[in-house]
């Protein structure tokens, strides 16, 4: 067996984020072991994304070396969306993608020749997939996006409800805090992802868990010098072993639109640590009003910024410029001290000399270039896990300044009122996060722990050598 590949099969959800680092993960994991090939199935959205749809196409038609990518077909008569519930609509449509991951696999187990299926490694909301596996008799690694304190955060939930029985849904609705193991501080309950807080979303973390537990073991992005408490929170017994591989990270970035394509350029030209990104992800858009607060929080700041500025699709479609429903004369005040964009090419912004803060959306991804790159963060969340994200990185580790901690969409009810940031909080966040000393000390020396874990030597370093180790040993 000492020329045998050991081929792993890999299943990320379909979702920017989530594919962009299962890549990286891939690409972590070859490099670090000669013998290791890695089948990546894409799965296509099940809504209109034109970004994530380029996206995956793009990887379908490229071989990295020793990975290769296989786009899903989809059924011609997909499950059925409900829109009254749409949660339970995502785990059935990415489960009625089982019958063609397992026909790959079949294929790939049939053909003779020196490789061997040894595992597959799955999106955390792609644990429908560990079933498929155990057909196989192959066993499954969980790969987590996020970070330990929301894998910590949620296995706790779960325990509350399955094995204490108590009302998780009243209690994440209700004011004041919640002491949980994997958090150092008393976690508030308006940083409680609306997941928590209804009845099909409480199901589909138990559902979840259940199949974590079926799991050989965890990787989750991120690392031991930033996040001791959460990874040293786990429990011994009856969950899978975790392991902290991160950062993972894609420093070239999701190709997208171009829309100010000097951007870098008149960067060039800007002081050390002068310029503030405002970049709110791939979903993060505002209606008119929000992008008129933005627009006046920024000029009442005096601060140089580059300011990625997305629409909702419904505004996006019926305006030619998105510009235009800036305050009137804001471009021109503004001129030679701010740019406004479409698209931003994230880390290259992140990792030029001029930019000196970033206000995000909170994004796990986001929050480890910003360590990377030693730029401090302020933080204005929009959904999923980020407000705990942005509890996390201003409460727990110092790493940030809160913006608006507590905002949040809500994407199962989009027409929600979810409120205004005003230009006050705006130009408040904006002027602490490039004047706080403290906060930017931080960052800059966990940017050169980020570094060092990931090369030999480094905690992360030693945590992937130990998964290989793992891996490997299910070629027999």
């Amino acid at each position: 067996m000492a020329n045998t590949v050991a081929e792993l099969v890999f299943i990320p959800a379909p979702a920017v984020g989530h594919i962009m680092s299962t890549v990286e993960m891939a690409k972590v994991l070859v490099n670090r072991d000669q013998r290791l090939s890695i089948t990546v199935l894409l799965i296509n959205p099940s809504y209109s994304f034109p970004v994530l749809t380029t996206y995956i196409q793009s990887l379908a038609k490229n071989t990295i070396e020793r990975i290769r990518f296989i786009e899903l077909p989809q059924d011609q008569t997909p499950p059925k969306s409900n829109p009254k519930a749409p949660i339970t609509s995502f785990y059935e449509f990415i489960n009625s993608h089982c019958k063609y991951v397992r026909n790959i696999v079949a294929d790939m187990i049939s053909q003779t020749g020196s490789s061997r299926v040894v595992g597959f490694v799955v999106d955390i909301l792609c644990v429908g997939m560990i079933d498929v596996a155990n057909e196989f008799n192959v066993p499954t690694y969980v790969f987590i996006a996020a970070n330990s304190a929301f894998l910590g955060f949620n296995l706790f939930i779960e325990r509350l409800f399955v094995d204490q029985k108590q009302d998780v849904i009243e209690m994440s609705n209700s004011e004041g805090e919640m002491v949980v193991p994997c958090f150092v501080n008393p976690v508030p309950m308006k940083v409680v992802r609306t997941m928590c807080q209804i009845d099909e979303g409480l199901d589909f973390l138990v559902y979840s868990f259940q199949g974590l537990r079926k799991a050989k073991g965890i990787m989750v992005n991120t690392f031991l010098e930033l996040e001791p408490h959460a990874i040293k929170s786990f429990p011994d017994t009856n969950f899978p072993p975790v392991y902290p591989v991160g950062p993972v990270l894609n420093l070239d970035g999701v190709g997208g639109k171009a829309d100010d394509s000097d951007v870098l350029s008149w960067l060039d030209g800007q002081p050390s640590s002068s310029v503030v990104v405002l970049c709110f992800g791939s979903m993060g858009c505002f209606n008119e009003v929000q992008v008129k607060e933005v627009a006046r929080g920024l000029e009442r700041s005096g601060h140089r910024f580059v300011w990625s500025l997305r629409l909702p699709p419904s505004l996006e479609q019926s305006l030619d410029d998105p510009r235009v429903l800036l305050p009137d004369g804001f471009l021109e005040r503004t001129m030679g001290t701010g740019k406004v964009i479409g698209w931003a090419p994230q880390t290259s912004l992140l990792a030029h000399e001029a930019v000196g803060g970033f206000v995000s959306h909170c994004g796990w991804n986001s929050m480890l270039e910003s360590v990377w790159f030693g730029v401090p963060t302020a933080t204005w969340p929009m959904y999923a896990e980020q407000q705990m994200n942005a509890f996390e990185m201003v409460v727990e580790l110092g790493l940030a300044v809160d913006l608006k901690m507590d905002y949040k969409i809500d994407l199962l009810n989009p027409d929600a009122n979810i409120g205004i940031v005003t230009k006050e909080e705006i130009e408040r966040g904006i002027r602490q996060l490039m004047e706080d000393n403290e906060v930017r000390a931080k960052v800059k020396e966990m940017s050169k722990m980020s570094r060092a874990t990931v090369v030999e030597g480094g905690s992360s370093y030693a945590s992937v050598g130990y998964l290989v180790q793992e891996i490997m040993s299910n070629i027999i």
